[in-house]
């Protein structure tokens, strides 16, 4: 049977001026710094994954979830290949905490002209489409 591609959402949160990235443990692109998210499971809708994927990982709540773009992210080296749902939302509430320490091992916010590196290749085709959350 041939393979195909899977389904991962990336949650944009916002606060302020600033957007939540945390850097990946124990996945592909171990080491860089992506967004919240995860795999959109069967029957969810993209709003739902967005909110449970940044509740699971970072303790909190957001608001305002709508659809941003995609990413199609081919990952080479490790023989992976996903379709990257972009969510954007902005911060609701509660207190920030790694909540899923063998996903990430720090999580802070950053303005989005000084994103830390390296990133997360779907992060990387993020920005090479030009999007800007802030627009």
């Amino acid at each position: 049977m041939k393979e195909l591609p899977k389904i991962g959402i990336g949650v944009i949160v916002i606060k302020g001026n600033k957007v939540l990235l945390g850097r990946r443990l124990n996945a592909h692109g171990e080491g860089t710094w992506s967004f919240p998210g995860g795999h959109l499971e069967f029957n969810e809708q993209l709003e739902d994954c967005a909110k449970r994927e940044t509740l699971e990982e970072t303790d909190i709540k957001i608001k305002n979830v709508e659809f941003a773009t995609i990413t199609n992210d081919i990952f080479k080296k490790e023989g992976k290949h996903y379709i990257t749902i972009y969510m954007r939302s902005e911060y609701d509430s509660g207190e920030l905490k790694i909540k899923e320490p063998d996903k990430f091992q720090e999580i802070n916010w950053f303005t989005w002209n000084n994103l830390p590196s390296p990133l997360f290749l779907p992060v990387q085709n993020l920005l090479k489409q030009g999007y800007n959350p802030f627009k």
